[in-house]
């Protein structure tokens, strides 16, 4: 398991986003992806907006994509299990880091095909809790023809990264700039924030 959070962390030192290719388990990704889709069969998925409070606006000129939150009273074996995950990282990455992370949110986002995110950063304006960005994806089998990846606006040259099963990518929230590409297919994730 450390391997995974030193993967994150390591590539989060070297080049502002850490990549983890295996954070979670192939069985874990199937669990929690048939948890969205059901979800979404039972239209509990609502249109994700911008901006939190009064300032939230929903766009879909600006995303596109549906969300449902996830919170450890549901009580579902699976999301118990990734909250575990991450509790787990968040207690190495305050112990190894320093970051002082006290708490997270995490919401499933799903995209159809024809969906997208326009470039955006993951902070708000009036309110900078959130200081790191996670996204774990649920995707098997994506293929270069799916699209939907993300892609992050770095200084010297922009990144491109594949939304595939098992992936975690890690950066920190009001630093990198990132859109999320036209999708051609389904395209499935847990997105979150660690918070101070």
């Amino acid at each position: 398991m450390e391997a995974d959070f030193e993967d994150l962390i390591a590539g989060y030192l070297a080049d502002k986003i850490g990549i983890s290719d295996h954070f979670l388990s192939a069985g874990l990704c199937e669990h929690l992806a048939s948890n969205l889709l059901l979800l979404h069969e039972d239209n509990e998925l609502k249109a994700a907006g911008v901006g939190n409070d009064s300032l939230l606006q929903h766009s879909q000129f600006i995303r596109k994509d549906k969300i449902y939150w996830l919170d450890k009273h549901h009580n579902d074996p699976y999301e118990n299990e990734f909250f575990t995950k991450m509790d787990a990282f968040v207690a190495y990455l305050n112990s190894t880091c320093y970051t002082n992370i006290k708490s997270y949110e995490f919401h499933y986002s799903l995209y159809e095909a024809g969906d997208f995110y326009v470039k955006h950063l993951d902070q708000f304006k009036d309110n900078s809790s959130r200081q790191f960005s996670m996204i774990s994806y649920l995707n098997p089998n994506w293929e270069t023809q799916d699209g939907g990846e993300l892609l992050v606006y770095q200084t010297n040259a922009n990144q491109t990264i594949t939304p595939t099963q098992g992936k975690t990518v890690f950066f920190k929230s009001s630093v990198l700039e990132h859109e999320v590409l036209v999708t051609q297919g389904r395209r499935m994730s847990v997105t979150g924030w660690l918070k101070i």
